[in-house]
């Protein structure tokens, strides 16, 4: 995990200089799976914001995505304060500051959505799929290329997994759980690259797509509004690369039948791609074993971040969660 070596009266004066805002407190939020981010509440004498430092050199297509969304009249997304100089971000060296309204709500992990909402979150997901995106945003937009790269990380793990007196006890841990479930692995692993290969490449059904809309990215405000937030990795790609979260099961939630009825009572009729379905819901599982097993394999990480990734890592083999759905899939 990267380390933030901003303090909190630095962060404060920074919001003074380039946004105007007169902070008081600034409160670091624990928790983001972003491992180039860092995010914290920020209060002033009348109002609280969401503070996104963003580390690494990144675009701004995701920045232009959520404005030509706000331009088309979608309310659920949360758009960005302007700075002094009328920008939707500040540069400061290596990294970038973002600015929100501060939004307090719980998300979908720990808030069940209800029949309005789900219908509300199947509305605005194909309001977004059939959102038209101008050419030149199109050019800087990641494009589904079906990559091997995660399939190939996760591979790259099979000859590590050896125990060595030099593990330490978390290291050893996940060492033990994933030859455990290794054959579940192999699986995920050779169905996501046999499902990639059944897939015909058409770039005439590429939509815009959030990519990431598990529950934790949607806020749930009350009864007549949610927000969709984490913007961060928008792409053009099959609309099953969003509509795999629903039904999916990520964090052993989104996985009852009837919350997929209402999703699509809101989204509307539209013919599902199963290969392309199951493919996605097993590439995430890959992504996310690769990601985690880099963290934990990993000597440069805290064991704080660590142990947060082995939880996170063990909980996607548990009943009805994510494995047993896409195995299901098969």
């Amino acid at each position: 995990m990267l380390r933030n070596n901003i303090t909190d009266q630095h962060l404060i004066a920074l919001l003074k200089v380039y946004y105007g805002i007169d902070i008081h407190t600034v409160q670091l939020i624990v928790g983001g799976a972003d491992m180039n981010a860092f995010g914290y509440k920020a209060d002033s004498e009348s109002n609280s914001y969401f503070v996104k430092l963003k580390y690494g050199h990144h675009d701004e297509i995701n920045l232009s995505i959520i404005r030509l969304l706000h331009d088309s009249g979608i309310k659920e997304i949360i758009f960005p304060i302007y700075t002094r100089d009328a920008k939707l971000f500040q540069q400061i060296d290596h990294f970038k500051i973002i600015v929100y309204p501060f939004i307090d709500a719980p998300n979908g992990f720990t808030q069940n959505l209800t029949e309005k909402q789900w219908q509300q979150l199947g509305k605005v997901l194909r309001q977004i799929h059939e959102t038209s995106v101008p050419t030149a945003i199109q050019q800087g937009l990641r494009k589904e290329t079906y990559s091997p790269k995660w399939r190939e990380m996760v591979r790259s793990f099979y000859n590590k997994i050896g125990f060595d007196d030099s593990d330490d006890q978390i290291t050893a841990d996940f060492k033990s759980f994933f030859n455990q479930k290794i054959d579940s692995i192999h699986r995920l692993v050779d169905s996501s690259e046999e499902l990639s290969k059944k897939i015909q490449l058409n770039l005439d059904k590429y939509v815009l797509c959030h990519s990431d809309v598990h529950a934790g990215n949607v806020l749930v405000v009350n009864e007549e509004s949610i927000y969709i937030i984490d913007w961060d990795e928008p792409m053009l790609a099959p609309k099953e690369r969003d509509l795999m979260f629903i039904g999916g099961g990520i964090g052993n939630v989104w996985n009852k039948p009837h919350e997929i009825d209402y999703f699509y009572e809101g989204y509307g009729k539209t013919n599902v791609d199963k290969i392309i379905l199951s493919y996605y819901r097993h590439e995430r599982i890959v992504e996310d074993i690769a990601v985690y097993g880099q963290d934990l394999l990993s000597r440069d990480q805290n064991n704080e971040s660590r142990l947060e990734s082995f939880k996170h890592f063990k909980s996607m083999f548990d009943p009805n969660d994510v494995v047993e759905i896409a195995f299901s899939s098969d």
